[in-house]
């Protein structure tokens, strides 16, 4: 049953201001465990489900193929995330994405998840821009213009 006021189920909002990108996630049952508690391993997928809207939101892919058959992603190069209260099935959780530095070659992220008042989780993700050809390793490159163009980095960030 839905009223009127009901929250949407899945909002993405950017502030070109402040960098930071707010989108929903509704916890399945297929992401708790026995006791309907968020398993842990799933807040990393819903950080980079985050990232993919985030990019999403500004046009732009998390994976662009080149005319030269290459593509360019953004491989992990670390990963954390630290819990401060259970989120359970069925909560709406608030996913707030901030690219806290922006480097020559790669992203920094802070992201956090809230339901109301309450942060859940925060956690970080460093990405690095690769170019990717086949048969070959990857390759770190500057970040192409028409991301840096568009990827803010949150005024006054230091990580």
């Amino acid at each position: 049953m839905t009223s009127a006021s009901a929250k949407p189920e899945h909002i993405e909002t950017i502030n070109r201001m402040t960098a930071q990108f707010i989108t929903t996630r509704r916890v399945e049952f297929a992401d708790t465990d026995m006791a309907g508690i968020i398993h842990f391993a799933n807040y990393y997928r819903y950080m980079e489900e985050a990232e993919h809207a985030f990019y999403r939101s500004l046009g732009l892919s998390i994976m662009q193929s080149q005319p030269d058959g290459s593509v360019i992603g953004w491989p992990r190069v670390s990963a954390s995330c630290s819990f401060e209260a259970p989120a359970y099935f069925e909560d709406a959780l608030e996913v707030r994405l901030n690219v806290v530095r922006k480097g020559i070659k790669s992203l920094n992220y802070e992201i956090e998840f809230w339901r109301g008042e309450t942060r859940l989780a925060h956690g970080r993700l460093k990405t690095v821009c690769c170019v990717c050809r086949c048969g070959e390793p990857l390759e770190s490159i500057a970040i192409p213009g028409e991301y840096a163009d568009k990827i803010l980095e949150l005024p006054g960030s230091s990580t």
